[in-house]
């Protein structure tokens, strides 16, 4: 055993031993805060806001980007409210059959917000979401004209493409499955490896790789600038700016629009906030069973995952068609040895429907991939029942999806730049347009 490997499992112990089997010092405390919280969300309690005026309620307000609107805003570590009936709820909670169960996931898990703020504390407008959506569907934004963000992280399939791994610019083959960008605003940093710190630097990734939309900064503000409607949008959703049409901001308003993209209300989080009935038996075994044999030591947290690294493979190596050898994750960010085969914890909320699963999307049915994990990161071989029970209560996570109506995109311009043709590549690798790295990673 590596001094790693002794490290990341002593790390597992401290973790599990006690989510999985003790309460809190005051049940009664931790039960009336999950009380307020449900409270709150039930009834949408918020100060009063002008969407005119406050730019914070305009990013919530109902939208052509997306159209639900959200009772307030929170930010991605989710306090629970005050509220006068808090007490008699935590009664009520005290004396529920799933109280110690409650308590123990609790100590792990948060439900996902209605709202969320951006890490950096960037305003959230109306101008800039509805922006963002803008560029998100626009396929203009890549050099053939063909590929957008949409087209990989598609909203209405989870936020994936389905696929093993994307296919992007001559039709090529990306190297890693396309994460969903559904709930990424909570993730402590995007991509499978975590190279980029958060969305806006996740946006600039995909439009500029040869292998997927195989663009340039130069080329992608040139065909904004060239267009009326989207330099209208520009000065609407950064104001004061000389020159707002830049790459920064592109990547921005694209930011601002994904952390929109959020699933509340998934019946793990209606029963977490107080719901019995919102969970049935055999899913509810299934989250004792995945707290007691460990998977909430790496996927923990608002998202289930998406806030740490750790190696995939702890204790066992998966087979290499399911972690291909030449795919080191981290080690190619930080070039540290200690990184190898470390990625970051894929985020479990919704899926049940983002299959296939892993960075080479090699496994397709969930229950397999469950039994992968516990083999590889935790050396335990569940029992049948133990396994479909855990995907069981995995289907839980799945939440309200966002509903969002397809933005109409700004008319070319005469000046426009005309798309350019798509040359396949030759089989060795991609084609690079003039100032690009073909050799650039894939955006996931």
């Amino acid at each position: 055993m590596t001094p790693r490997t002794l490290l990341y499992l002593t790390s597992a112990l401290l973790v599990i031993g006690p989510a999985a089997m003790a309460q809190t010092a005051d049940p009664a405390a931790a039960q009336a805060d999950q009380a307020a919280a449900a409270q709150a969300q039930d009834t949408g309690a918020a100060p009063a806001t002008d969407p005119a005026t406050d730019p914070a309620a305009a990013a919530t307000a109902e939208t052509p980007a997306t159209a639900t609107a959200p009772a307030d805003v929170a930010g991605t570590k989710v306090a629970p409210a005050a509220d006068p009936q808090s007490e008699a709820m935590a009664a009520a909670l005290a004396a529920s059959p799933d109280a110690e169960l409650r308590t123990a996931a609790s100590e792990l898990f948060k439900p996902i917000p209605r709202a969320a703020e951006l890490p950096h504390g960037a305003a959230m407008t109306r101008a800039k979401i509805d922006l963002g959506a803008m560029l998100f569907f626009d396929p203009r934004m890549s050099r053939s004209g063909v590929f957008s963000c949409q087209s990989c992280h598609n909203i209405g399939m989870g936020g994936v493409d389905g696929l093993e791994t994307s296919i992007g610019h001559g039709w090529q083959q990306g190297p890693r499955n396309a994460p969903t960008m559904l709930n990424a605003v909570f993730n402590v940093a995007q991509f499978w490896d975590g190279r980029a710190e958060d969305l806006a630097a996740q946006a600039k990734g995909p439009v500029q790789a040869g292998v997927e939309m195989n663009n340039t900064p130069e080329h992608l503000i040139s065909t904004l600038k060239s267009m009326p409607g989207y330099a209208d949008a520009f000065k609407a959703s950064f104001p004061g700016e000389d020159d707002p049409v830049t790459f920064d901001n592109f990547a921005h308003a694209i930011e601002a629009f994904e952390a929109t993209l959020l699933t509340p209300n998934s019946p793990f989080d209606q029963w977490l906030q107080g719901t019995d009935g919102a969970m049935t038996e055999q899913e509810k075994r299934g989250l004792k069973a995945f707290i007691d044999t460990g998977c909430s030591t790496c996927h923990a947290g608002v998202n289930f995952g998406g806030e740490g690294y750790y190696p995939f493979g702890l204790v066992e190596a998966p087979d290499a068609s399911i972690r291909p050898e030449g795919d080191m994750g981290r080690f190619k960010v930080t070039n540290t040895q200690d990184d190898e085969y470390v990625f970051r914890a894929a985020p479990l909320r919704n899926v049940a429907i983002t299959a296939p699963y892993f960075h080479s999307g090699k496994v397709w049915n969930l229950e397999e991939a469950v039994k992968v994990m516990s083999n590889a990161q935790l050396g335990t071989e569940l029992a049948e029942d133990q396994a479909r029970d855990i995907v069981a209560f995995l289907g839980t996570l799945t939440g309200e999806q966002p509903q969002i109506v397809h933005p109409t995109l700004p008319v070319r311009a005469v000046e426009t730049p005309h798309p350019e043709p798509i040359d396949l590549p030759a089989q060795t690798g991609a084609v690079a347009p003039q100032g690009a790295d073909a050799a650039a990673p894939a955006s996931n």
